[in-house]
């Protein structure tokens, strides 16, 4: 898999931090990296410096908070996780190329509530989360993705009537409803690329790592 990782916002979770390179590479050659609170004090302990720490600041320790007083920014609204403070934060001032990294690895539910997130943030975003085992890429129609022969696909539908097309994978799906979490699961790439067709709906692919 190529590593497209040069000049990206990378935005930090509070989730485990990452320790596979591909995650920690796009950390290092990063054009911004944004911090929810609760990631800064690992972020900082990785070697690296964030650029705005955003957040309702209840999990950043008082010595991070003095630190780096000058690039905090405080968002208080219980409406919004402070992934999606964070996402809105890079919005308002133009960043839209994003890589999310440290959303997974804790608590189930955040996890799955950062991943359900991905199709919300790219009405407005270039977006990704790239974890220690591949990338979760949102998709709003139609889309050809680069891949290799035998990379590891999963698909996942948030719209249960969304009628999805394939080429390009082992176990073709032709019109199909995936009208629960796994039934998109545990597919496989055959070549360079594959494809998926659908004319409405919120999908989210799933591209394990070499």
């Amino acid at each position: 898999m190529k590593n497209h990782q040069i000049y990206k916002t990378v935005i930090v979770a509070d989730g485990a931090f990452p320790t596979h390179d591909i995650p920690i590479g796009y950390l290092q050659n990063a054009n911004k990296i944004i911090c929810c609170d609760g990631s800064a004090g690992k972020l900082v302990k990785a070697g690296f410096v964030p650029d705005a720490i955003v957040g309702d600041m209840d999990s950043l320790s008082e010595p991070m908070a003095e630190s780096f007083s000058d690039r905090l920014f405080t968002e208080r609204s219980r409406d919004t996780n402070d992934l999606t403070k964070a996402v809105l934060w890079c919005n308002e001032r133009g960043y839209t190329d994003l890589v999310i990294i440290g959303a997974t690895g804790k608590r189930e539910d955040h996890t799955i509530a950062n991943i359900s997130l991905l199709v919300e943030y790219a009405k407005e975003n270039n977006v990704i989360v790239v974890t220690d085992t591949g990338i979760f890429t949102p998709m709003l129609e139609s889309h050809e993705t680069s891949s290799f022969p035998g990379q590891q696909i999963s698909i996942f539908s948030i719209d249960n009537e969304t009628e999805i097309t394939s080429s390009g994978l082992r176990y073709p799906l032709t019109k199909r409803k995936l009208d629960n979490w796994w039934s998109g699961t545990l597919n496989e790439s055959l070549g360079e690329s594959f494809t998926l067709e659908f004319n409405r709906g919120r999908v989210i692919v799933y591209l394990q790592f070499p």
